[in-house]
Parts: C-alpha cells; structure tokens; sequence
C-alpha cells in the first residue's frame, strides 16, 4: 500500500485529503505546519508528498526545497491558491514535481496522485537496470554501455564480461570464474580465449580515458578497481 504524507494547515482540507486518498487504496499521514512536515518527512520513507504552499512558519515551498538539499527525491505534490505561471515556475523551481491549484476536483487530485506514483515506479525500474562503477555504466534492459556519457558499442561477449565485472567490483575474477561464468564451459589452461576478449574489452572502455579500470593479477585473475 503507498504511503502519502500530506502537509495542510487547514484541518477541515487535511481530513478531506486524508479520507478521499485513504478511501482509494493509500495510507496516509498528516501533519499541519511546514516544521512538522520538514521533520516528519525527511525522518519517514514515503512514497508520495502533498504540501500546501501556504503554511504558517516554514512554508510549502520552503519545506520542498529543504527535502530536496537533504537529498529527499520522493515525488512532491504542491497544493496552493496561487495559480499564475509564475507561480507554478516558482514551485517546480523549488523541486516539486507537480504542482495543483485550489480548488481542485479529488478526480484530479487522485489522476495526479496515481500518475507521479506510476512515474515514481518506472524510474526505480529502470535505477534497477543500471550496473555503474566510477563513470561507467551498463544498462541490463536496453544493453547500452555508456563511459563519461560516451557510448561504448560492444559485442555480445564484450557486454557479457563488463556485465560480469560489474556485478563483482572490487573483487579477484580468477580465469576459472570467468571462464565459467562467461562462457559456461571448463578452463583449459592451454586457451588464452579469456585474455584475447578481455583485451578487446579494455581497449573499448578505456581507450582514451586517464583512468584504467581493469586490472591484470598476474596468475591470478583480473579485477574491476
């Protein structure tokens, strides 16, 4: 069940929100000043923000731009009474990420609620596909490989490997391991199949770059470090 934290100052819009949201399938908590909702929000893991701009001491956007230099990435919802352009600009501007003028329809509210959750989703998934390690990264799902923002084209074998090393950083890969993980086969000592591909593999992702990211352990393996 998605847990939405909502900051209100007027009672009477506070208990509407919180039984029209609850009512919907969400649990909710609710708090009444910008002090309270700074605390409660960054000290709990929620999945969703409703604050209201106007709120006595620490205000809406206040709080919103607080979380966010905390380093607080839930998805905020503003709710005020000021619906000029420039308004709207200064609330996204604060790091919300939608941004609702009063009065509003609950249909609305509850189509925004379930979009900024669904968005919410959707850039966890893909956070789930990256394996990064320094300034490079491999995307699982979409098979780019990316070094500084650069793309690296590699082939089968090549994404194989680096996905390989990049699920073990820090950590001794004795040829045996990637022989089998990599290749799913026995090591024969004699073949130096291993080292020919990891060779091609580093002349692609560190060509150019000061930073050397495969290392060689001599009779020993290789390492991502």
């Amino acid at each position: 069940m998605p847990k939405i934290g909502i900051a209100e100052d007027d009672v009477k819009i506070a208990d509407l929100l919180k039984s029209a949201i609850e009512e919907n399938g969400y649990s909710t908590s609710c708090v009444f000043n910008g002090s309270d909702a700074f605390a409660l929000f960054a000290d709990e893991k929620f999945d969703l923000l409703i604050i209201d701009v106007m709120m006595p001491g620490i205000n809406g956007l206040q709080v919103c731009k607080l979380l966010r230099e905390h380093g607080i990435k839930t998805p905020i919802l503003l709710l005020t009474a000021l619906g000029t352009v420039d308004d709207k600009v200064t609330g996204l501007e604060s790091g919300a990420d939608d941004y609702l003028v009063k009065p509003f329809h609950l249909k609305e509210l509850l189509a925004r609620i379930a979009a900024l959750l669904r968005r919410s989703n959707t850039t966890e998934i893909n956070k789930d596909n990256l394996l990064c390690f320094d300034d490079l990264c491999l995307n699982t799902a979409s098979k780019e490989v990316t070094r500084a923002g650069k793309n690296i084209e590699l082939s089968a074998k090549e994404f194989i490997l680096l996905e390989l090393f990049l699920r073990n950083p820090n950590r001794l890969l004795s040829r045996q391991f990637i022989a089998e993980q990599a290749w799913d086969i026995n090591f024969e000592t004699g073949t130096n199949v291993i080292d020919v591909y990891i060779n091609f593999l580093r002349k692609k992702i560190e060509k150019g770059f000061e930073r050397k990211l495969i290392h060689t352990k001599i009779n020993m393996g290789y390492i991502l470090k």
